[in-house]
């Protein structure tokens, strides 16, 4: 059995006496007992030697005890320990305050009882070792929360590679004229179950964001009507698979905002696919319109359903993590109780509000998103010349996962681009610098080189003509950075959608 280690009490006293009588006391009480005479001695004592209590004098010959707790405190390896303070002239109560407020545990007045004095080291000894607990803990649970974002950016990753394989798949199928309706049904099951799965794996990665305050915005000048309809044309599909109408009303006008639209999009897809997921019967209503004038004029986006709704006591809570509107047992709704703690913190990011509101069960609910807009932006946004989309391309796809490789040449030859494949990034370095392509979609993950590494040296040896876009499954904000320092012009998660593919395509 191991011994428990004796506490060690640095006592520090310019007075013989004094020191010795306070070094008998602790001794007798069973402390190890280290001494300094001066306030520079106990510094260096307790550099040395770590106590786990520092009795300290306020009246030292050179630097006064204030001064030494003072220092102590500001220094990492001394920090933690425990320091009272004693004194037989400074007794009046703003010295005290002024000790205490230095970084003090405990101040005694001279003389004191010899109880009085082991019993107040007995009760500093007590608080450290009830801080130290609680440090240990507070290590503990930090490297739990690393593991964990780890973890969860590896399960990121895995489930985002076949999910992209997937999608891309699904890409190719769909330019395929069919006359059977049972297989287009099942074109637009596995098309509808595969958005909503990269949906929950976003939403997973988020946590994690949201409970650190992580979650960082790319903004740029964004027309918040066309990026809505690019959102309608994913919930469409779902709300036909319900049997509900999706009724829309938006302005002839573009209503220009400062955001980031992948950001945006997550929002309003996330409230319509809650609005669908909730509704059984009738309809799912979205609604813009322009409200206020100059610089309070804001965007306003109502999306409203005829659904379940939402119960009174469950309302001032819908946008906390994990508040389901859904509670039964069979949880036939599904989702995580993430999305709409995302959606209230985005909204917020980019100046707005979001609010809910619901008559109770059985009479809908409705989501009001108001976005501050900049009437200047419309006259400063930036102009696209006409791209002529079906000018080939030679393309280079470095994937060393064979059915998203696969898949993805497959899609970019059914556009007519002229596409290279390599399986690491050895072998796509080498294509790239034999016959260097316009676009090279690089995966990260990949053996040999990896694809910052890869970009890093296309860069050097092929120079700035051929465009690299990273195609990962790690979709960090980090990840990005460290992307676009490697070389990248562009940093896209999976998986990719054929259709923002395709937007690509065009912009590069």
């Amino acid at each position: 059995m191991v011994e428990p280690r004796l506490a060690t009490v640095l006592n520090v006293n310019d007075d013989d006496a004094s020191r010795y009588l306070v070094s008998r006391l602790l001794s007798l009480a069973g402390y190890n007992v280290l001494e300094a005479a001066t306030g520079m001695g106990a510094l260096l004592m307790a550099q040395q030697h770590h106590p786990d209590v520092v009795i300290l004098d306020v009246k030292l010959p050179d630097i006064s005890g204030y001064e030494v707790c003072e220092r102590l405190r500001a220094n990492p390896q001394t920090a933690a320990m425990a320091v009272l303070h004693t004194s037989a002239t400074f007794v009046t109560s703003d010295k005290k305050v002024r000790g205490l407020d230095g970084g003090a545990d405990a101040y005694l007045t001279q003389p004191f009882e010899g109880a009085e004095l082991i019993a107040t080291v007995k009760s500093l000894l007590r608080l450290r070792h009830a801080e130290q607990v609680a440090r240990n803990r507070a290590n503990e649970l930090a490297e739990m929360d690393r593991r964990k974002d780890e973890f969860l950016a590896m399960l990121g990753h895995e489930l985002r590679n076949p999910l992209a394989a997937i999608m891309t798949a699904i890409g190719i199928l769909e330019r395929r004229p069919t006359s059977d309706d049972k297989e287009a049904r099942m074109r637009g099951i596995i098309q509808r179950q595969t958005n909503h799965l990269a949906r929950l794996v976003d939403d997973l990665l988020d946590v994690s964001r949201i409970t650190r305050d992580k979650v960082e915005l790319r903004p740029g000048t964004v027309d918040l009507v066309p990026l809505l309809r690019q959102v309608l044309q994913i919930a469409q599909p779902m709300a036909d698979s319900r049997g509900l109408g999706l009724d829309v009303s938006l302005p002839s006008g573009p209503l220009w905002l400062r955001a980031d639209a992948t950001r945006l999009e997550q929002v309003f897809t996330n409230l319509l696919d809650n609005a669908i997921k909730y509704t059984d019967a009738g309809g799912v209503h979205l609604h813009v319109e322009l409200e206020g004038v100059g610089g309070s004029a804001q965007a306003v986006v109502r999306v409203k359903d005829s659904g379940i709704g939402i119960p009174p006591e469950v309302l001032p809570h819908i946008f906390e993590l994990f508040a389901q509107a859904d509670t039964s047992l069979e949880r036939s709704r599904g989702g995580l109780g993430i999305g709409l703690t995302l959606v209230r913190k985005l909204i917020q990011l980019h100046g707005g509000e979001v609010t809910a509101r619901s008559n109770g069960p059985g009479h809908g609910s409705e989501f009001v998103v108001k976005l501050p807009l900049d009437p200047t932006m419309g006259e400063s946004a930036p102009a696209r010349d006409a791209v002529d989309l079906r000018r080939g391309r030679r393309v280079l796809v470095v994937e060393d996962n064979s059915d998203a490789r696969q898949a993805m040449r497959d899609l970019l030859e059914l556009w007519g681009h002229q596409v290279a494949v390599a399986p690491d990034g050895l072998q796509g370095v080498a294509l790239a610098v034999a016959q260097p392509p316009e676009l090279a979609l690089v995966d990260i993950g990949l053996p040999g080189l990896d694809g910052y590494q890869v970009a890093q040296t296309l860069r050097a040896q092929v120079g700035n003509h051929i465009r690299l876009v990273a195609m990962t499954g790690y979709g960090s904000p980090e990840g990005r950075d460290q992307a676009l320092r490697a070389g990248f012009d562009r940093h896209l998660v999976k998986p990719v959608k054929p259709d923002e593919l395709n937007r690509l395509l065009s912009e590069l």
